[in-house]
């Protein structure tokens, strides 16, 4: 007779544990935790990808759009400096017939003008080289960071509001703010 109360027991405890974890799977299965480490990965391989892995969707063309204007710089930069390098190699050959000899639309610009706006264009184009990379790189710490904040419990029971209160002991009012937390 013990052994059928102990086994009892035993079944009882079993399915009681076992309804108790299938509950918890349920919350966290609500709560859908989001990795940041995924979300990151994402971006890495994707620009805007891990925005859409966090939901924030509207976010995606203003990645599209900051990486393609560096791009677009990058792209013009290069096609301005190939054009100044081309005409000065032509004037080093001998050659007076570039775009930028004078030929009344455009004003006459020297060897030391060709030098200096190469120059230029390189610096640009390696900037804008530059500024593409760290805003891929904002892309992905972006979507880190975003699904880490995802995480944040916060409800009514947290709150920061400002609270107009009227004194009446010297008529006036005081404005503060007001830090709720209920536990």
């Amino acid at each position: 007779m013990t052994n059928n109360k102990l086994f009892l027991f035993l079944i009882t405890l079993f399915l009681s544990q076992s309804i108790f974890t299938q509950e918890i799977d349920e919350k966290l299965e609500k709560k859908k935790v989001l990795a940041p480490a995924k979300a990151a990965f994402f971006s890495a391989v994707l620009p805007g990808l891990g925005q859409a892995y966090n939901k924030k969707y509207w976010k995606i063309p203003i990645v599209y759009a900051a990486l393609g204007t560096g791009i677009y710089f990058h792209n013009q930069n290069n096609d301005s400096y190939k054009r100044y390098r081309g005409a000065y190699k032509r004037r080093l050959a001998g050659f007076s017939d570039d775009e930028f000899w004078g030929s009344g639309v455009t004003p006459n610009i020297s060897n030391d003008g060709l030098i200096r706006a190469q120059k230029q264009l390189k610096r640009n184009k390696e900037m804008s080289i530059l500024v593409t990379i760290g805003l891929y790189a904002l892309n992905i710490i972006d979507a880190n960071v975003d699904a880490h904040l995802m995480q944040y419990n916060i409800d009514d029971n947290l709150s920061l509001a400002p609270v107009y209160n009227f004194n009446e002991i010297n008529s006036t009012s005081d404005l503060s703010l007001s830090l709720k937390l209920k536990l």
